[in-house]
């Protein structure tokens, strides 16, 4: 992919140029992968006007977990143990003579933006702001194949968990083994801690599993998602244990499985972020759970797990295609439990067959 990453950089190089600045300082990890292919602990990217540079404490590894640099870039290690790679790009910058640097304030400490100044008092900061994050937001088929490759993970992992006995077994266990599934099934890892809800934890967003254990006409909510070369992908089940579920689970589900589906369906190009919410929250606000929903129904994935755009109330701006989201509503009824619908999807045009579900388990209520 150098090609792809050089690409990223030069419109990134046009961004900044065209803001008057020649150089720019990238700090946040995913945006210096996204742009170089690799994120060694603690490198940076000083994008220069004609070579760009990736300093590093350490020489990179290369594995999956951080990706290897791109053959357009240049590794540049530091002389001594112990330095600021940020602070190092600040120096070659004085030393080029360029007069000013953009810089991702939103990452920047206050401590590192004091060291900065310290070697280059006369070097003018500019704010890079979320330039790259911008870029981020349109996936490129490679980016997707992660993806889908992540969601194939995700999804063997879960499917294999859903043959085994539960019934004793603790959150926390089952929690530790979904995402040993995942490393097995070969992720880097988890995209983020994986959530086991049983009972009335179910239907939380972000339970963080405990050890409670799982009973009979349970709920069982589960939420995880894998690391595949950098990209993160999440899917969202609600299960019931035991023979066959109660009349108010099998409520409670189909309402959460309707307005999930509407957030899908919603999801065209040139949909407004809000409408895609609006169309999810609306079920649920109508059968009298407004009280009880999340922030937002969805939310962009790639390199990070929760990436813009944000599926919510407030949220500006319009879905393009090939941009990665979930879709994922719930409800938790205090002291019952509740029930959460997780997919990672791509915004496709109705041309193409419209949005391309990534996860692919069955969203059916199985009785586990």
């Amino acid at each position: 992919m150098s090609d792809a990453h050089a690409a990223r950089r030069t419109r990134l190089r046009e961004r900044c140029q065209a803001s008057g600045s020649a150089t720019a300082l990238v700090t946040r990890p995913a945006n210096v992968r996204y742009l170089t292919g690799a994120a060694p602990r603690g490198a940076v990217l000083l994008l220069g006007a004609t070579e760009d540079v990736l300093l590093c404490g350490t020489p990179p590894t290369g594995d999956s977990s951080e990706g290897r640099p791109d053959d357009t870039v240049r590794v540049q290690l530091l002389p001594r143990p112990g330095g600021d790679p940020a602070v190092a790009a600040a120096d070659l910058v004085t030393a080029a003579g360029a007069e000013s640097l953009a810089v991702e304030e939103h990452h920047l400490t206050v401590a590192r933006h004091r060291a900065i100044r310290s070697v280059a008092p006369r070097l003018r900061l500019a704010d890079l702001g979320g330039a790259v994050e911008q870029l981020r937001v349109v996936k490129d088929e490679e980016e997707i194949s992660c993806l889908r490759i992540g969601a194939e993970i995700a999804d063997q992992a879960l499917g294999e968990l859903l043959e085994s006995i539960l019934v004793g077994r603790t959150e926390r266990h089952l929690a530790l083994e979904l995402e040993r599934r995942l490393v097995d099934h070969g992720a880097d890892g988890p995209a983020f801690a994986t959530s086991v809800a049983t009972g009335p934890n179910s239907g939380r967003r972000g339970h963080l599993p405990t050890d409670r254990r799982v009973e009979e006409g349970d709920f069982l909510s589960v939420c995880l998602g894998a690391v595949y070369r950098g990209y993160r992908c999440e899917i969202g089940r609600t299960f019931v244990i035991g023979t066959s579920p109660a009349d108010w689970q099998i409520e409670l589900y189909d309402l959460v499985f309707a307005a999930q589906r509407a957030g899908r369906e919603s999801l065209v190009p040139g949909a407004v972020y809000r409408a895609v919410d609006r169309a999810a929250r609306h079920v649920l606000d109508s059968a009298g759970h407004g009280a009880d929903l999340p922030v937002l129904m969805g939310h962009g994935v790639g390199l990070e797990i929760d990436e813009d755009p944000q599926l919510a109330p407030a949220a500006m701006g319009k879905l393009d295609a090939c941009v990665p989201v979930t879709v994922e509503p719930g409800v938790h009824l205090p002291g019952r439990g509740g029930v959460r619908i997780d997919d990672t999807l791509v915004v496709r045009p109705e041309a193409d067959g419209g949005p391309e579900l990534l996860t692919i388990t069955t969203k059916e209520l199985l009785a586990l």
